[in-house]
């Protein structure tokens, strides 16, 4: 029995001791060394792709490394249970997808009164009757209700234009002015004296008064928008 057992063990030894076993334990050994250096690579490059910390990749293959060529695959397993589970271009994809609903929420216009949905061309909220825009009265188109004037065409609403005619017409009224002023003088004077105030400077006094008020009757009103605000 004991020269069977000794023949099995010189036999299994001759096996290991043979050149195709050993090429083949060397290249095992060759393959688990270059598994084990890139690991310590792959965790390294995989850091970086996590953390904006510059320490941390070097941190992570040192680990692996440390673990030895035996035991280097706790070190991964270890790595995976304590790295970031987002890489930074992940984080950013969801940060621009976030930036981006907000911004397509944000298109979509409420009332500032009952907040429900409107439309841009409307000028009255249909549900509360808020007043939401107004029609430039020169372009005729619409512009908010807190412009001071008219993106389309410049308009002015802070403005009041005076026509062409008041215009004219006010150096008539500044020369008829002058005109009262002088028989107002020249009524003074005759005061003095013991003669009466002469009809012609009644008659230039009556038509200076009646040019002046065809003059404000000229001049129109600001043009109002019929709708009511609110």
């Amino acid at each position: 029995m004991e020269e069977i057992l000794q023949q099995l063990g010189q036999s299994v030894n001759d096996i290991f001791e043979s050149d195709p076993v050993q090429i083949g334990f060397r290249l095992i050994g060759i393959y688990l060394v270059v598994l084990w250096l890139a690991s310590a690579y792959w965790a390294f490059r995989d850091m970086q792709q996590r953390s904006d910390n510059a320490i941390l990749p070097y941190i992570a293959a040192a680990g692996i490394i440390l673990f030895t060529p035996i035991f280097f695959i706790f070190a991964v397993w270890i790595y995976k249970i304590v790295r970031p589970h987002e890489k930074i271009g992940e984080v950013w994809e969801r940060n621009l997808a976030e930036e981006a609903l907000l911004a397509e929420v944000e298109t979509i216009h409420h009332c500032p009164t009952c907040e429900r949905r409107i439309d841009d061309e409307w000028i009255i909220c249909p549900s509360c009757r808020t007043r939401l825009k107004r029609v430039c009265p020169n372009c005729s188109r619409l512009v908010g209700m807190d412009w001071s004037l008219c993106a389309w065409c410049g308009k002015d609403f802070e403005r009041r234009e005076v026509p062409a005619a008041a215009i004219e017409a006010l150096p008539r009224s500044r020369e008829a002015t002058t005109r009262i002023a002088a028989t107002g003088t020249t009524g003074s004077t005759a005061a003095s004296t013991p003669t009466a105030l002469p009809t012609t400077s009644r008659t230039a006094s009556s038509s200076a008064r009646s040019q002046a008020r065809q003059a404000n009757s000229q001049i129109p009103a600001p043009a109002q928008d019929p709708l009511p605000e609110r």
